[in-house]
């Protein structure tokens, strides 16, 4: 009979689980919670003290760090020393290993006392799973219920093949590798500012997608959490690489509205189209206006219900992706003769943010790692003007959408926003005049008329030139965080010109 060790947290299907272990002729062994359970649905098992032949002590802190538990684990099958000095010391082999680990997660979410916290570390869980996993040639470990048929079906089915078992190796490992990272990061943020000596990025993958940037690199899609796995749904298509770099800023920038009914037009991972109106279907006509060769082959966010009308609407021209809150039966049907176009959705009445607390980026050799950026309301709200005129409400309005669109844009970057609409943006830019001169030249290539919109950047304007250059447009609002040796000179001019300037302080560099 072969010996299976069940210690779980998470005890979701554990008594269903050991049955079926029965059922194939194996003895169990378990532990506290996991023990008590099973016996109240009479199944039976050894307590972990009879193998050890020592009690649980210190409130539970010890219980499997034992050589009748290790040993048993740990001792080679094929190595006849091994099995004579198993035999020796009387340690059976333990052939399955069926951990999970202590809930720091769920701990650090609910509480933030410290003591409560530390208890919850797991120290005999991770020593069992590298053990089984280091001798994954002879032993089955398990570290996610949802692999319990799994296992079940390969023991049932003769196909317990080191090859099988070496999957289960490497997902224990990430499993403890990605437990231990978890420990480390909330350590380092609660008395390190979140900078510590090490820095643990873990993901969990959600797929592998066709490539990555280029036909020549691999590419995958990895989430925080299961942010992805809840709520991004697949409606057509396979989300490549590029997607989903393109559908994150879009989503960014359309969902940073709110409940508004935003949609943002998105192409190479900056935005050519962006409003707001009272229904989605004018805001995608609006959105369109800004700069519609951009928008050809573009992603395309929507905060809110595509229906058919819209569907209708946008398969007028080519697009790349659709990303909404939702998209209907009726609009499905619509774009399903399109059969390059893909679909996704949230599976909610709005487009959804993870809100990551961190940002990094890969830089060669390395990368580096900062706390997210975040636009708060009270950045326009609290805004100072620093001119004699004063902007009405329609125009802070726009001001709020040019400078939150702005501030989500790679910079050197200008937006322009006329009737809850942008109307040109230059981003990416070598200096802020060129963004600046290059949105207006666009504007005036699309037919666009700037006049008595807002301009917001997401830096200061060194120089007064940039003011002139708006004020020429007829510009009349500006919104930018201020903080240039030159302010004076920027604010002489937004006076020179009869524009409101308002000043918010905060800087929304975008590399």
């Amino acid at each position: 009979m072969k010996r299976a060790l069940l210690s779980v947290s998470d005890k979701s299907n554990i008594v269903e689980f050991a049955k079926s272990l029965i059922g194939l002729d194996y003895e169990i062994v378990s532990t506290g919670g996991t023990y008590k359970m099973l016996k109240e649905a009479g199944v039976s098992a050894i307590e972990i003290d009879e193998v050890t032949k020592f009690p649980e002590c210190f409130e539970g802190r010890v219980k499997t760090l034992n050589p009748y538990i290790h040993g048993g684990i740990l001792h080679r099958r094929d190595k006849q020393s091994h099995l004579d000095q198993a035999a020796e010391l009387g340690v059976e082999a333990i052939d399955l290993v069926c951990v999970n680990l202590y809930p720091f997660k769920a701990t650090i979410e609910k509480t933030d006392d410290f003591e409560e916290i530390i208890e919850n570390i797991d120290i005999g869980g991770p020593a069992m799973v590298r053990s089984a996993a280091k001798n994954f040639d002879s032993v089955i470990i398990l570290t996610d219920p949802s692999d319990y048929s799994l296992v079940l079906n390969a023991i049932a089915n003769g196909e317990n093949t080191v090859e099988f078992r070496r999957d289960l190796m490497i997902k224990a490992y990430e499993h403890t590798a990605a437990y231990d990272s978890m420990i480390a990061n909330y350590m380092n943020k609660r008395f390190n500012n979140g900078m510590g000596s090490k820095q643990f990025i873990v993901g969990n993958k959600v797929m592998d997608t066709r490539y990555g940037e280029n036909p020549h690199q691999k590419g995958g899609l990895y989430e925080f959490d299961t942010f992805f796995s809840q709520n991004f749904k697949t409606l057509k298509g396979e989300a490549s690489f590029n997607n989903l770099t393109d559908i994150s800023g879009a989503v960014k920038i359309a969902a940073a509205f709110g409940d508004e009914n935003a949609i943002c037009i998105v192409k190479h991972g900056n935005p050519c189209g962006f409003a707001i109106r009272e229904n989605l279907l004018d805001a995608y006509t609006e959105a369109l206006k800004c700069d519609p060769i951009s928008a050809f082959g573009g992603v395309v966010a929507v905060n809110g219900v595509v229906t058919k009308e819209l569907a209708e609407k946008m398969n007028e021209m080519f697009l790349e992706v659709i990303i909404a809150g939702s998209i209907d039966e009726e609009a499905r049907a619509v774009f399903e003769p399109k059969k390059r176009l893909k679909l996704f959705e949230y599976g909610s009445e709005r487009i959804a943010l993870s809100n990551d607390a961190i940002d990094f980026k890969h830089i060669d050799g390395g990368f580096v790692f900062q706390d997210a950026d975040r636009v708060t309301a009270d950045e326009v709200k609290n805004a100072k003007l620093v001119t004699k005129h004063v902007a009405d409400e329609a125009a802070m309005k726009d001001a709020e959408i040019a400078y939150k669109v702005a501030s989500l844009t790679k910079s050197n970057c200008v937006v322009y926003v006329k009737d809850a609409a942008m109307v040109a943006v230059g981003m990416g830019m070598t200096s802020r005049v060129d963004a600046a001169r290059c949105a207006l030249r666009k504007a005036e290539e699309m037919g666009l008329d700037v006049s008595g919109s807002a301009l917001a950047s997401e830096a200061f304007f060194p120089f007064r030139d940039s003011i002139d250059a708006a004020a020429g447009a007829g510009v009349k609002t500006v919104i930018q965080p201020g903080g240039s040796v030159r302010d004076e000179e920027v604010i002489a001019a937004a006076d020179e010109h009869g524009m409101a300037l308002y000043f918010t302080g905060i800087r929304h560099f975008l590399h």
